[in-house]
């Protein structure tokens, strides 16, 4: 494979505005993820954004960007425009998508992702992590994968819901929205209209998944902290304490 990370990031965002240039000891969010990835050390990492500010913050850092247009109504759909204007000659094959709310995300977490690919017929991998916390085996905003084992920390996924699933006895699966693609998978897929799915459950994955594409997940130890609201940011200030370098003094 000769994968490639994209980091999607934008400004809108109702419930923390400006997210991905919230400070988190001197550095915006959206440098802690590039730092992640680049710890990944999985291949080369780029931040695909509609907004120049998030680009100078980043290429300030150290990093690269690619600035995309404002109209996509996805994280998939921004990739997609950023991969052909960073490589529009077809040199990388997969693709990672990390989200840029993701400032914990372990880079153990990232390289997992890509791993179920060495299967010929996979056309994504994830990563999921057992649910731990009685109350998130209910909670709406945890999406679960329900999938087949396959041995080794390795599932076919079957299906993605905000219901608790499956019924019965043993664990459930906490997914964790970041995708490795194929090339060829992302483009047919972000030609696809959204599916019936994908509409009720506001899950973009069920659409892969109804057009027949082949979801592996890959099961790591923990779920890293998605910053969606103030509260959620102090909680990764207090996980994230001495790791940039400003907060080290450097």
């Amino acid at each position: 494979m000769k994968p490639v990370v994209l980091i999607p990031a934008r400004l809108a965002a109702t419930r923390l505005p400006d997210k991905p240039l919230a400070d988190i000891h001197g550095e915006p969010m959206i440098v802690h993820v590039w730092r992640r990835a680049v710890e990944a050390d999985a291949a080369p990492v780029w931040i695909a954004t509609d907004s120049p500010a998030i680009a100078e913050a980043v290429q300030a850092a150290g990093g690269q960007a690619v600035l995309t247009g404002a109209h996509h109504p996805s994280g998939s759909d921004r990739i997609f425009e950023a991969l052909g204007r960073i490589d529009p000659d077809g040199r990388f094959d997969t693709v990672l998508n990390v989200q840029g709310d993701l400032p914990t995300v372990m880079p153990a977490t990232l390289r997992a992702a890509l791993v179920p690919l060495a299967d010929a017929e996979v056309a994504l991998g994830t990563a999921v992590a057992e649910i731990v916390r009685e109350a998130e085996r209910t909670e709406p905003s945890v999406v679960k994968m329900v999938g087949s084992p396959l041995g080794g920390g390795r599932f076919r996924a079957l299906y993605f819901t905000r219901a608790t699933a499956p019924w019965g006895e043993g664990p459930l699966y906490h997914h964790i929205g970041l995708y490795a693609w194929r090339r060829a998978a992302l483009e047919r897929f972000v030609a696809l209209p959204p599916s019936p799915l994908e509409r009720r459950e506001k899950l973009e994955q069920l659409r892969a998944l109804e057009a027949g594409m082949r979801i592996d997940a890959m099961q790591v130890a923990e779920v890293p902290l998605g910053v969606d609201t103030p509260e959620d940011l102090d909680r990764a200030r207090a996980l994230l304490r001495g790791r940039s370098p400003a907060a080290r003094g450097a």
